[in-house]
C-alpha cells in the first residue's frame, strides 16, 4: 500500500477516536509450561542471565528508557491476510482469540480486524469508546484485509516467513502443553510446516 494511502488511513483512524485515552531457536522452551519459565533453573545462573542481557554484551542497547517513553507499551503486531473468513476462523476457533474491534475504510478499500485474549464482555458498546478501549489493550493482533484479494485469481498471497527470503518469522502464543495443543490443532485440520519435535529451526 502506498505511503500516501497509509497516511490517509491513519488520518481516518484518528478521526474515529474523538476521546482518546492513550496517546537453534531454543526448541526446549516450547515444552516448558508457562509457570516453569518464571522459576529459577539450576542450570542457568542469574549472573549469567544478567550478563547476557547487559548493555555491554548487546551493542546499541539502552537500559535507561527515555522518560518520554515510560507510558509506551507494545499494542499490536499487524499482518496482511488474503481471506478474512479463513483467518478469523483460525484465530478465533483454533487459537481462541476474540475480535476486539473491526474498522472499515471504504474509501481505501480495506478492513482492520483487531484480535486478542481480552474479555470482550467488558468492552464498551459505543463504537468510539470501543476503539479507544481496543487501543488500550496490550499485545493485540491486527489482521489487515485489502478488499478483493480473497477472490482475485492472480493474487498469490503474502509472504508468510516459511520460505525464502527470510524476514517475518512468527507470531508466538504461549500454551500449557505444546504437544497437547498440537494434537488439538491436528484434529481441527491444521496443516503443519514443522512440528516441535522436528527441530533444526533456522532463524
Amino acid at each position: 500500500m502506498a505511503s500516501s494511502s497509509l497516511t490517509v488511513a491513519f488520518s481516518l483512524l484518528r478521526s474515529t477516536i474523538h476521546r482518546p485515552s492513550f496517546s537453534s531457536s531454543l526448541p526446549t522452551l516450547l515444552t516448558i509450561k508457562p509457570k516453569v519459565l518464571n522459576q529459577p533453573r539450576s542450570f542457568v545462573s542469574t549472573t549469567a542471565m544478567a550478563s547476557k542481557e547487559s548493555s555491554s554484551n548487546n551493542p546499541g542497547l539502552h537500559t535507561t528508557p527515555d522518560d518520554a517513553t515510560k507510558s509506551y507499551f507494545l499494542q499490536q503486531a499487524m499482518i496482511r491476510v488474503k481471506d478474512p473468513k479463513v483467518s478469523l476462523d483460525f484465530y478465533s476457533r483454533i487459537m481462541g482469540m476474540s475480535l476486539l474491534k473491526r474498522l472499515d475504510f471504504p474509501e481505501l478499500k480495506f478492513t482492520l480486524y483487531f484480535l486478542g485474549y481480552e474479555d470482550t464482555s467488558s468492552a464498551p458498546n459505543d463504537p468510539v469508546e470501543r476503539t479507544a478501549w481496543t487501543f488500550g489493550q496490550k499485545a493485540a493482533l491486527e489482521l489487515t484485509h485489502n478488499w478483493g484479494t480473497e477472490t482475485d485469481p492472480d493474487f498469490k498471497g503474502y509472504h508468510n516467513g516459511n520460505s525464502e527470503p527470510s524476514g517475518f518469522g512468527h507470531i508466538g502464543i504461549t500454551v500449557d502443553d505444546v504437544h497437547k495443543a498440537c494434537k488439538r490443532f491436528e484434529s481441527l485440520g491444521v496443516e503443519f510446516v514443522k512440528r516441535p519435535e522436528d527441530g533444526n529451526s533456522s532463524l
